[in-house]
């Protein structure tokens, strides 16, 4: 069993039980995690509580250093790290080399915008006034991480917190958490003990105790709608900062200028990267009906030709879903599909060849609409539903018909629909025939119920400073506009 980190120290803590962690591409028990409790919580709070003014009084270049050193660390166990990750979260080798990649140089990226700026001066209102603008740090952080990508929404989250000055308890997924004891014992050792801890458990035994925490001051949560409304209506009265990232249903345009085997590869991976659990997977393709039999045939075609298997296998494009429970999910959504009139042009079912591990066939579905739940609701699995439209205007309304907006994509070339999209789609990130790629500075986040937190670029760094202002007079005088007016 691995043990929590605690203060800088490995511990059990009050566990009495422990959770198992499954490969999900054979079935296998990798190792296991205590069932951590409340009181684990809260000493991970205590020990954040009292590192936390150390660590923000810290001068801004002995903390970007000790930042550096992390990225530093992660480079020289990314062999380790890769491996161990495609291992407890499923996803092909490449994909998460790319993920531990991510990791490192957001690190490196953080390390620099930390120590940039802190404030900013303003014009003062008399010779004898300064005034100035301070960010500071809140104090302590509750990272609560999901499974899909344990490491980079770990590092998305922690990098910037800890650059502004905060101390963080990281509570990842029950399914995934081996990755980031795997970064405390080797790549988080060096930071002065009480910065970054790490609780394992449930949602309920140590996540809620968590978001309820007199002294977590914010919560950073990367997942579903429910589970973000249940921390929102928790953190409520305790007036938190809440930065939430609710998960989407991302659209894919192909316009009528696309070509329609570059459209197909790009919705292709687009939808299935990390076998479709991405929380900007396209989930809905709407293409036009004039060129739709070429696209519709190409993308079969293509996705004909992707293989599945253990992420271990470099001949893997896709592995399989992370659970049992997720997988019967997106069945469910498959099957409401074809009840209401749906057609199976590829895929389907769980592929024979794979007996073991929670595998499913890629499945492109033809005749969707709106009244469909899996053109509706989060998905998380490998699909590519096609719904066809008349006018890009029409397009532009359908990708605008759901209540989430965390990304959209446009597969054209032709300038005034490229304009038309980003003006007029309600999403955080709008990619133009190049979906799902993120940039350091670029801010990534949602809008609508997708939330409305910010990742990356210096929207992130913010995210984790609250503002002061100060209004300094130099002359300690008497001021004409003071008691008694009738002077």
């Amino acid at each position: 069993m691995r043990p929590m980190y605690i203060n800088g120290t490995f511990t059990n803590g009050n566990a009495k039980e422990e959770i198992q962690v499954q490969n999900p591409a054979t079935e296998e028990i990798l190792d296991s995690v205590p069932r951590g409790t409340p009181q684990d919580v809260e000493a991970a709070v205590t020990a954040a509580r009292s590192a936390f003014e150390a660590w923000r009084k810290m001068g801004a270049n002995e903390r970007a250093n000790l930042l550096h050193e992390v990225a530093e660390k992660v480079h020289k166990h990314r062999e380790e790290i890769v491996r161990l990750l495609t291992l407890e979260e499923g996803k092909p080798y490449s994909e998460n080399d790319e993920e531990v990649e991510w990791v490192l140089n957001t690190f490196r990226y953080y390390a620099e915008l930390g120590r940039h700026h802190r404030g900013s001066v303003l014009a003062a209102g008399s010779p004898s006034q300064f005034n100035f603008i301070i960010k500071e740090p809140y104090g302590v952080v509750g990272c609560i991480v999901p499974w899909n990508f344990p490491l980079l929404l770990l590092a998305w989250k922690v990098a910037p917190a800890l650059a502004a000055g905060n101390t963080v308890v990281i509570k990842p997924s029950e399914m995934t958490p081996l990755t980031a004891l795997y970064l405390a014992e080797h790549c988080f050792d060096h930071l002065p003990a009480g910065v970054v801890n790490v609780v394992t458990g449930y949602g309920s035994e140590t996540g809620e105790p968590l978001v309820s925490h007199p002294d977590v001051p914010v919560i950073a949560f990367t997942g579903s709608l429910a589970t973000g409304q249940r921390i929102a209506s928790i953190a409520a009265p305790m007036m938190k900062k809440l930065h939430l990232e609710l998960g989407g249903k991302d659209a894919t345009v192909i316009a009528e200028d696309a070509d329609p085997e570059i459209a197909a590869k790009a919705v292709a991976y687009a939808a299935l990267i990390n076998a479709g659990q991405v929380c900007t997977s396209t989930e809905r393709v709407y293409l036009p009906r004039r060129g739709a039999a070429k696209f519709t045939e190409a993308i079969v075609e293509h996705i004909k030709t992707l293989r599945l298997g253990s992420g271990l296998e470099p001949t893997t494009d896709m592995g399989p879903m992370i659970g049992e429970t997720y997988r019967a999910k997106f069945e469910s959504h498959i099957a409401d599909a074809k009840e209401r009139g749906a057609k199976i042009l590829v895929g389907g079912g769980r592929p024979a060849n794979l007996s073991k591990g929670f595998f499913h066939e890629p499945t492109v579905l033809s005749g969707v609409d709106h009244s469909m739940v899996i053109m509706r609701e989060e998905t998380f699995g490998p699909a590519v539903p096609l719904m066809e439209y008349t006018t890009f205007d029409e397009a532009v309304k359908l990708t605008n018909d759901c209540k989430y907006g965390l990304g959209a994509v446009l597969i054209s070339n032709d300038p005034k629909k490229i304009k038309q999209f980003f003006d007029d789609v309600k999403a955080g990130t709008i990619w133009i025939n190049d979906p799902l790629t993120d940039h350091y500075a670029g801010p990534f986040g949602g809008m609508k119920y997708s939330g409305g937190a910010r990742e990356l670029g210096e929207e992130g760094l913010e995210q984790f400073r609250e503002t002061k202002h100060v209004h300094w007079d130099f002359n300690m005088e008497d001021k004409d506009y003071w008691y008694p007016y009738g002077r």
